[in-house]
C-alpha cells in the first residue's frame, strides 16, 4: 500500500514514510492510493473479532511494509486493559432493536482521541525503525482542549519521542489545563 497528497502531489510513499512525515512536502494529508476491498465473508469473520483483532486485520489492509510482528506489537502495545478501563476497549451496545452505542470513552483520558492516540506512537516509532529514521520523533500539538491530554498520555515514557503541546492560556477549561500541566513521564 502506498500514499499519495491530498494536494495532487503525486509521489507515492510507503506507509512508514507517511507515518513518520506526517504531512506531505506539499502541505497536503497522506491519503492510501487506494481502499482496500473487505469481501463479505472477511466482514462477517470481522464481527467475530476482538477489537485488537480487528485492529490488526485493518492495519495489515493499510500497513504492507509492516511485518506482522510489528502490527502486533503496536496493537498490543496500544490497546490492552492497562490502557483501557474494559476488556473489549471499545464495547458496542445493544441499546434496543437495531440501535447501538458504541463506546470510545475507556481510554486513559476518557477521550474518543485515545483510540488513536494510544497506538500513533507505536506507529511511529515502528515506522521510523522500518525506514531506518535515527533521530528522536518530536511531536508538536496545538490544542483547545482534550487532544492535547490524550497526546501527552499516549506518548508519555515512549523512547525516542519528544511531545511540546501549545493550548490558550483562556482557551481551555481548568480542568483540561490541569491535566496537560500535570501529566507524568518523561
Amino acid at each position: 500500500m502506498r500514499y499519495l497528497s491530498t494536494r495532487g502531489d503525486e509521489r507515492l510513499v510507503s506507509s512508514a514514510r507517511a507515518i513518520t512525515s506526517g504531512i506531505a512536502p506539499d502541505g497536503g494529508l497522506y491519503v492510501p492510493e487506494q481502499i482496500p476491498v473487505i469481501n463479505e465473508e472477511d466482514w462477517a469473520s470481522l464481527l467475530t473479532m476482538s477489537y485488537q483483532e480487528q485492529a490488526l486485520y485493518i492495519l495489515g489492509k493499510y500497513l504492507s511494509d509492516f511485518s506482522i510482528d510489528q502490527c502486533q506489537h503496536c496493537v498490543q502495545g496500544a490497546y490492552h486493559t492497562g490502557n483501557f478501563d474494559h476488556a473489549d476497549i471499545a464495547p458496542l451496545f445493544n441499546i434496543r432493536d437495531h440501535i447501538y452505542s458504541l463506546e470510545l470513552w475507556h481510554g486513559p483520558t476518557c477521550a474518543f482521541k485515545d483510540m488513536a492516540l494510544q497506538i500513533l506512537p507505536y506507529l511511529m516509532t515502528t515506522s521510523a525503525a522500518i525506514i531506518g529514521e535515527s533521530n528522536d520523533i518530536v511531536i508538536l500539538v496545538a490544542t483547545s482542549g482534550d487532544t492535547g491530554k490524550a497526546a501527552l498520555e499516549g506518548f508519555q515514557n515512549v523512547d525516542g519521542t519528544h511531545i511540546i503541546v501549545f493550548f490558550p492560556e483562556e482557551g481551555v477549561s481548568e480542568v483540561q489545563k490541569r491535566q496537560m500541566v500535570t501529566q507524568q513521564g518523561n
